[in-house]
């Protein structure tokens, strides 16, 4: 191990989280679409999102109102609030 080095990785994708508390109404960008819900946290690699609708990049929605949705962090291209 070398002096100073972190002792566990970070994805930096997290940072994207850091200023928005539980319950914060986000939208979450992947590759051809969006996800708008309340900020539920990051576990395991993922962000959760509560009371979810899943849109496509034209703003029309896609599926109905779900109560939790996990998307995996390394496939978010933007956050918003």
């Amino acid at each position: 191990m070398l002096f100073g080095a972190p002792s566990c990785h970070v994805s930096p994708q997290v940072a994207l989280f850091d200023n928005f508390p539980i319950g914060t109404r986000l939208g979450i960008g992947t590759d051809a679409s969006f996800w708008v819900g309340s900020f539920g946290g990051i576990q395991d690699g993922v962000a959760l999102l509560t009371d979810a609708q899943l849109f496509a990049n034209m703003g029309k929605p896609i599926d109905g109102l779900r109560p939790a949705v996990r998307i995996p962090i390394d496939q978010i291209t933007f956050v918003s609030q």
